[in-house]
């Protein structure tokens, strides 16, 4: 769901009650998209570790997977097998 259906959603009363529906939506869609909708705010609250930029993502990837290439995970030896029950 974008913002204009959470617009749509959280505002039904106020957009309902506006002389001029249309014009209010368009603001609160606004309001919603610079408060909410927009990964620096998330970042800024902690939900998302970093904010990459489009032209970065390349090499971004690339250090990611040449960083984990030569990575060996172990898992510790079983303890106990499987009971049949």
């Amino acid at each position: 769901m974008g913002p204009d259906g959470a617009v749509d959603i959280i505002f039904r009363r106020e957009l309902k009650e506006a002389d001029d529906p249309i014009a209010k939506k368009a603001e609160l869609v606004n309001d919603y998209r610079t408060q909410f909708a927009n990964p620096y705010v998330a970042a800024k609250r902690g939900y998302v570790d970093d904010v990459i930029a489009p032209h970065e993502t390349r090499a971004r990837l690339i250090n990611g997977l040449n960083m984990l290439q030569s990575k060996r995970d172990t898992n510790p030896p079983k303890k106990h097998g499987n009971i049949p029950l």
